[in-house]
């Protein structure tokens, strides 16, 4: 049976903000119907973990300008393909936005944010390695947010090429991608890179 050190254990919640999650005005939004309920169940696993003692990091894509964005040559392409989920990207999570903003049923003073993520990777050009080793100890990751398919999936590659142990809370992820692909990423975990589990089972394991 996995057990947990709350003391070695950091949740990273990756891009939980309302340029996701909120329909009022995200700009990459994940299907309305989703978003309460994913935020109810990542609330519910956030307050029981800052309970046991582990923090919180949540990393939140921001861009200077749609420049930034625009440099990507697949999301230059994107922005103005009227098919693809991801068309009108350049707007996305602009600095001083509310896009940019996490959901607030989601976030604590006590919790830590990383800022300046502009691609897929949490880690590239962030502080995250360094919050997560030297401030605060941790050896294991509980990946949440959004996408499983993107930036859930890519955190849980490097993330295990870092040689931290991986779980990735599969009541606190869903995918802009739809159901098949969500549910496609979360094999893959559990194939290479690491424990998918429930709330529920996360908690266990801390226990």
């Amino acid at each position: 049976m996995l057990s947990l050190d709350p003391h070695a254990t950091a949740v990273v919640a990756i891009d939980m903000h309302r340029g996701h999650l909120d329909p009022a005005v995200a700009t990459l939004p994940l299907p309305s119907h989703r978003c309460g309920p994913l935020i109810k169940r990542a609330a519910e696993l956030f307050a029981e973990m800052r309970a046991r003692g582990v923090p919180i990091v949540h990393v939140v894509t921001e861009y200077r300008d749609p420049t930034e964005i625009a440099a990507n040559p697949f999301w230059k392409w994107v922005h103005d393909e009227p098919t693809q989920a991801r068309r009108g990207i350049l707007r996305h999570n602009l600095a001083g936005s509310p896009g940019t903003e996490i959901i607030p049923e989601l976030l604590d003073p006590r919790d830590l944010v990383v800022r300046g993520k502009r691609r897929y990777s949490a880690f590239l050009a962030t502080d995250l390695e360094f919050v997560l080793r030297r401030k605060l100890g941790a050896d294991t990751l509980v990946l949440s947010g959004i996408n499983t398919s993107t930036c859930v999936l890519c955190a849980a590659f490097e993330a295990t090429n870092r040689d931290f142990r991986v779980i990735v809370a599969a009541d606190a992820v869903d995918s802009m991608d739809g159901e098949d692909m969500h549910r496609f990423s979360l094999r893959l975990v559990a194939a290479a890179l690491g424990w998918p589990l429930g709330n529920e089972a996360i908690l266990q394991a801390l226990s």
